[in-house]
């Protein structure tokens, strides 16, 4: 099977380098025309660039067909002008792979508000902010393929990044939402966690593991993710050659009786309700309900 993008017009947001430079190449070398979206500012939102344009010029030289764009994930109306401009140019979008992102690493004690918002300024509501922006499109083509960016930083945690964490997982119910309102469009929504050796990372990983880490290394899950046959609802860490897929689940759980309704009941039985044999994997809050349901009629 190959998988192609011919016909197809793809947005991917923070596409100047790394990971998402990655993504628009091997789109655009598979036959999408690629809007190359980036402010070119420095790993903490700061300055700007023409790093879009950069990789514009060598989509175009490798024969392929891309728009770049400048505008911020963070202002709506820009998002929207920017559909419009693809819109206008190719003739509508297939393909937003929300990638742009930010870092301020700090512990919590001593980062301050404006990091933490900024950050999730960035990654929850900028990916918000451009998916909105596409949303009325795919749904009236009733095709949409969209990708988010988690991270295991936002699904395990990690000493340093309760911003970057808490925007990475918002971003998981984001995509778990959107996949079931875009459903009967055809709109899939995935989410990937990627682990690369990008500009984000460098002064992170060792010298070794910055090299194994290529971006490369990561952009068959993100293109396999938008195409015509992928999932939906798929939430898949990849790095290295790598490619995993993570859940969030639940145990079997415990039914307790009305004389064991206290803090107390959940102490004495705390083995039993964390228990995890025979987890399940319920798709939306609505099939959680339902096993709570079941739970009360065994």
């Amino acid at each position: 099977m190959s998988i192609g993008f011919e016909g197809r017009v793809a947005i991917v947001t923070g596409a100047g380098g790394g990971l998402g430079r990655a993504y628009a190449l091997e789109l655009a070398r598979r036959g999408a025309r690629v809007v190359v979206n980036d402010l070119g500012a420095s790993r903490d939102g700061t300055g700007a660039s023409d790093a879009a344009e950069a990789v514009v010029a060598e989509i175009e030289a490798a024969g392929g067909t891309a728009l770049a764009n400048g505008g911020s994930v963070t202002d709506y109306a820009q998002m929207r002008e920017m559909v419009a401009r693809a819109t206008e140019a190719f003739g509508g979008v297939h393909i937003l792979i929300n990638n742009a992102g930010v870092l301020r690493d700090k512990s919590f004690a001593n980062m301050e508000p404006e990091d933490f918002r900024f950050v999730v300024d960035v990654h929850l509501n900028g990916s918000a902010n451009a998916t909105k922006a596409v949303w009325e499109t795919m749904r009236a083509q009733r095709y949409g393929r969209i990708l988010m960016t988690a991270s295991s930083s936002g699904l395990y945690g990690n000493f340093g990044q309760a911003n970057y964490g808490a925007a990475k997982l918002g971003l998981l119910g984001l995509a778990k939402t959107l996949y079931l309102e875009g459903a009967k469009y055809d709109i899939r929504v995935n989410t990937l966690a990627p682990t690369a050796g990008t500009r984000m990372t460098e002064d992170i990983f060792p010298e070794a593991a910055f090299k194994a880490f290529t971006p490369e290394s990561v952009a068959p899950a993100a293109l396999f993710l938008v195409s015509d046959d992928a999932p939906t609802n798929a939430i898949v860490g990849a790095g290295a050659g790598v490619f995993q897929a993570a859940y969030l689940t639940l145990t079997q759980g415990v039914r307790l009786a009305n004389d064991e309704l206290s803090p107390e009941g959940v102490a004495r039985h705390w083995a039993g309700i964390t228990d995890r044999s025979g987890e399940i994997v319920p798709k939306s809050g609505g099939e959680q309900a339902m096993t709570i349901m079941a739970k009360l009629q065994t």
